[in-house]
């Protein structure tokens, strides 16, 4: 798996910290940890992976915990579901970007706007229906490890 040095999850803790109090959300330990376990990895883990991240400093919570607190962060737009409905994994990267998700492996990968680009050209007909909050725009398709591995069965 890979990690993001610890200096920036700590700049990352704060800036969730102001985020979850305007947004009326309590910081709690358990928001707080499970928040530090996406943060410090770059591979949008699923919630069993923050499950076993989480419990090796909280052993008493529980799966059901990790579940319904990812759930009321992500209501609360502090972090993003990405992924396939039966493979969801969770982003805690609030900046503007999208997502390639490889529809055999559920793999997900970040895909940043280039330097000075608008990460995300809105049609004009969008401020017809009302104020634009967040957008979670994902691409699906087969990866290069899948398409190499022969494991695109579906075209």
């Amino acid at each position: 798996m890979q990690y993001i040095q610890s200096n920036h999850i700590e700049e990352k803790v704060t800036a969730f910290k102001k985020l979850c109090r305007a947004r009326s959300l309590r910081v709690t330990n358990q928001r707080l940890e499970i928040f530090r376990a996406l943060s410090a990895s770059k591979e949008h883990p699923s919630v069993e992976a923050v499950f076993q991240i989480v419990r090796k400093n909280m052993p008493k919570i529980s799966l059901d915990t990790i579940y319904r607190t990812l759930s009321s962060m992500e209501e609360a737009g502090v972090v993003f579901r990405v992924g396939l409905s039966n493979r969801a994994r969770f982003d805690a990267d609030l900046t503007p970007h999208y997502h390639f998700v490889c529809m055999e492996c559920g793999e997900v990968f970040d895909v940043f706007p280039q330097q000075g680009q608008d990460a995300f050209p809105l049609p004009h007909q969008v401020k017809e229906f009302g104020e634009v909050k967040n957008v979670n725009l994902q691409f699906h398709g087969v990866c290069h490890r899948c398409r190499k591995a022969g494991n695109n069965v579906k075209n």
